[in-house]
């Protein structure tokens, strides 16, 4: 409890900071991806200068992005996933994503990737709030994760709602902690440890709950008030970094509190008019940060943009003037 009182005051403390202008970030480059069979990018991932990413439709794929050419090429990595785990999820719930996934495809609902410092994968899955890892060598495992986590996240208001659950994770060099990232209403971040074979809450899971609505960005057609959400979540430089979709931006958090500490804006070069698409949110799914920049994937849900492309995407931002650990 002295925890979420900490975060909620910090978090108070970094909404007046949000309510100044962020800094926009320099689009250098954007990919279309090639060779998704089921399109829908959803994380992002580089392991070891190699980028990853997942579909959150394709249960038995985890994809090797060839970034040799402008236009991008996936190459699809055989997984195969043992029966996924009891994860305390309710009955209301697992029915749903259970009906959708017959509708869409993508039982299992990858929604982000991340890598420690050997290269072991690790992948979210939303439709069950499960996390499977995917060694260099041997085969793929879902972590135990202690039910404790979910239950308290469900206390604090995250993981009520279909569709709404985990949407992204980063785990340290290390590969001993576990951050995800919990959608919207309400949107939130916990961390989990490992003691030997099993991830433990310790003091508590819950660093951060937050509900509320935000007016999305100007450069949008009509702006409208929409869910604070997380789309992704990477770690860099002992840093958390969020993925605020509907938002366009990315903000700077502390790792162990979760409180906001610099936020950097990208609406102004992903909104110009050939990269809009008719549907009335944000897009942008996936993130990676490194010390020159930011990946940054979209997932158009098989829309088309007002310039004809058809397929996912990745942007190249450049880092802000004086990087990423700048306080101004």
């Amino acid at each position: 409890m002295i925890r979420l009182a900490l975060a909620a005051l910090l978090s108070l403390w970094a909404g007046a900071a949000l309510a100044e202008p962020w800094p926009e970030l320099k689009l250098l480059s954007e990919h279309p991806v090639d060779g998704m069979y089921g399109g829908n990018l959803s994380g992002l991932a580089q392991c070891n200068g190699v980028l990853w990413t997942v579909s959150d439709r394709d249960d038995n794929l985890l994809y090797r992005l060839d970034t040799q050419a402008t236009v991008w090429r996936a190459e699809g990595q055989p997984l195969m996933v043992p029966p996924v785990p009891d994860t305390g999820l309710p009955w209301g719930i697992r029915s749903r994503n259970w009906a959708a996934s017959y509708v869409r495809g993508g039982e299992l609902d990858y929604e982000g990737i991340s890598c420690d410092a050997a290269g072991n994968r690790y992948l979210v899955s939303e439709a069950h709030a499960a996390v499977l890892q995917v060694p260099l060598d041997g085969a793929p495992n879902w972590l135990k994760i202690d039910p404790s986590m979910v239950r308290q996240a469900r206390a604090s208001g995250m993981l009520l709602h279909f569709n709404a659950l985990f949407e992204g994770l980063a785990i340290s060099p290390e590969g001993d902690r576990l951050w995800l990232a919990a959608e919207r209403e309400r949107r939130g971040l916990l961390m989990v440890k490992r003691q030997q074979t099993t991830w433990t809450c310790g003091q508590g899971c819950v660093l951060l709950s937050e509900a509320g609505t935000e007016l999305q960005p100007q450069q949008m057609n009509k702006p409208r008030e929409l869910s604070r959400d997380f789309a992704d979540l990477t770690l860099f430089n002992g840093k958390l970094f969020t993925l605020e979709r509907n938002a366009y931006r990315i903000c700077r958090r502390n790792a162990q509190t979760a409180a906001v500490e610099r936020c950097w804006s990208f609406a102004a070069d992903a909104l110009v008019d050939a990269r809009r698409y008719s549907q009335p949110f944000g897009l942008a799914e996936a993130l990676v940060i490194d010390a020159d920049g930011a990946w940054i994937g979209v997932d158009n849900n098989g829309g088309t943009r007002a310039d004809g492309e058809e397929r996912p995407l990745v942007w190249r931002f450049a880092a802000p003037k004086g990087g990423w650990s700048a306080k101004r």
